[in-house]
């Protein structure tokens, strides 16, 4: 894995130095030495990672963070702070700034790199997230972004394992005052409540005795239940090869021991504010994909959905042999429903059409509306017979009973002309299918509207 890493230093040798590191690790690497002209680059030149200094003159590393954080255009950018500060009050000013990660001088470069390999992972998720949600908002899918206040509105539900009594304790009282926390007793117990008990974070010691917290992280990581899930990791000072290691497999970050109590609190909110965003885009780009695929009045699929459906199956069927038929409805004198009371009744019109069909249909049918007031159902494995059935039935549904208008009660008697068509073999196509089932609509249309016809043997 390669990235554009921005190492900010006011010191010239340090720059040269870390540049050197990166570089022979095939890192692409941006430099500035102050704080505004870290903000300037960082702006422009999009890096996949920041280093920042923490002791620079005029404007210090810990609110260069903050206007990073504050910035649209660099929010998203993760930042390791790099000080010669080792206090823990020192890490956590860093973290509360928005900082991503605390290391401290004289750098381990295994660790280091690790984690700048780590933090570019999770940037890459959560680049391509924002881009299907910029694309959403752009073609009208989508809302305007909100305010992320919403992302800590609610506490959040974290798992522990760690068999060291007095860190439990400590670690379970200090997150209950905000969180709802749960205590993992086995590696199995673990597992199966984080594969059933939709959580936000995971805590895992890596230094349990009956256990490998290493194999228990990685197995949270293989599930596809945990997959999307942080960790954050205890770990010993100073044991660097399990904290590479770690850091490899996907651990999102890391406490050392003794765990202390201020700087748990704050990385635990970072990690429950990055997944809890990462869930937001995620359920955005699904409501964009459902809005793209189904008609906004009726909730039925559209015609893009449809077509793409319909291929499909006709595909099938000429491999399978197993026939498809297609319905195509069209509600018989509809313009004037427009014209004589209104659009507003001709949309209600529309929509409890719509449901009669989906409540007189299969499950594996596919109900769309065409465009107008042209419907179609898709039946998967139905010969012509069936079909006609169902279409019969469909017609005596519509006809049964009136139609509401509007709150003032307002009824309409509304019927509708339905052509069908089967696969016929193949080298038959969706576009051929549609046209006869469109053939028998006409003829339905013609011979008098309201009722059903197949397409001609």
């Amino acid at each position: 894995m390669t990235a554009r890493v921005l190492i900010v230093d006011d010191v010239p040798a340090n720059l040269k130095l870390l540049d050197a590191k990166l570089t022979a690790e095939y890192f692409d690497v941006l430099k500035a030495s102050s704080g505004l002209e870290a903000l300037e680059k960082a702006k422009d030149e999009q890096p996949d990672i920041i280093l920042l200094d923490v002791m620079m003159p005029g404007m210090d590393g810990f609110e260069v963070c903050r206007r990073l954080k504050s910035m649209p255009e660099t929010e998203h950018i993760p930042v390791v702070m790099v000080t010669a500060l080792d206090q823990p009050k020192d890490r956590v000013q860093g973290l509360e700034a928005g900082a991503d990660d605390f290391l401290t001088k004289p750098l381990n470069d295994l660790a280091l790199f690790a984690r700048v390999r780590s933090l570019v992972r999770l940037k890459m998720v959560t680049d391509e997230l924002r881009m299907r949600e910029a694309t959403g908002q752009r073609i009208g899918a989508l809302g305007t972004k909100e305010g992320d206040a919403f992302l800590m509105s609610a506490p959040g539900r974290i798992l522990v394992i760690d068999d060291r009594p007095t860190s439990l304790k400590r670690i379970t009282e200090t997150l209950a005052d905000s969180h709802n926390v749960t205590v993992a007793e086995t590696q199995e117990e673990l597992m199966q409540l984080a594969a059933t008990g939709d959580y936000d974070l995971h805590i895992v010691s890596l230094t349990l005795q009956e256990f490998d917290g290493l194999r228990l992280c990685s197995q949270l990581r293989s599930l596809e239940a945990t997959r999307q899930t942080p960790i954050l990791a205890i770990v010993e000072e100073g044991d660097t090869p399990r904290l590479v290691r770690a850091l490899d497999m996907g651990v999102n970050d890391y406490l050392v021991r003794p765990v202390e109590r201020n700087e748990l609190v704050a990385r635990a909110r970072s990690q429950l504010k990055r997944k809890r965003y990462q869930d937001y885009l995620r359920d955005k780009f699904q409501q964009g994909l459902e809005l793209a695929i189904t008609d906004g009045l009726t909730g039925l699929y559209n015609r893009r959905y449809m077509e793409g459906h319909l291929a499909t199956l006709v595909e099938d069927a000429a491999n399978t042999g197993k026939p498809v038929s297609l319905l195509i409805f069209d509600i018989d004198h509809f313009k004037p429903v427009n014209d004589t009371y209104g659009h507003p009744a001709g949309d209600a019109v529309l929509r409890q059409f719509a449901d009669r069909i989906s409540s007189n249909v299969r499950g594996v049918d596919l109900a769309c509306r065409l465009g107008g007031e042209e419907f179609v159902v898709v039946m998967p494995d139905t010969d012509i017979a069936f079909a006609t059935t169902v279409a019969e039935r469909l017609r005596q549904c519509v006809a049964a009973k009136p139609f509401i208008l509007d709150e003032a009660g307002r009824e309409l008697n509304v019927t509708v002309s339905i052509g069908i068509a089967m696969t016929s073999g193949p080298k038959d196509t969706a576009a051929k299918l549609l046209e006869r089932a469109d053939q028998g609509l006409y003829r339905a249309k013609r011979d008098g509207r309201n009722r059903v016809s197949a397409e001609a043997a």
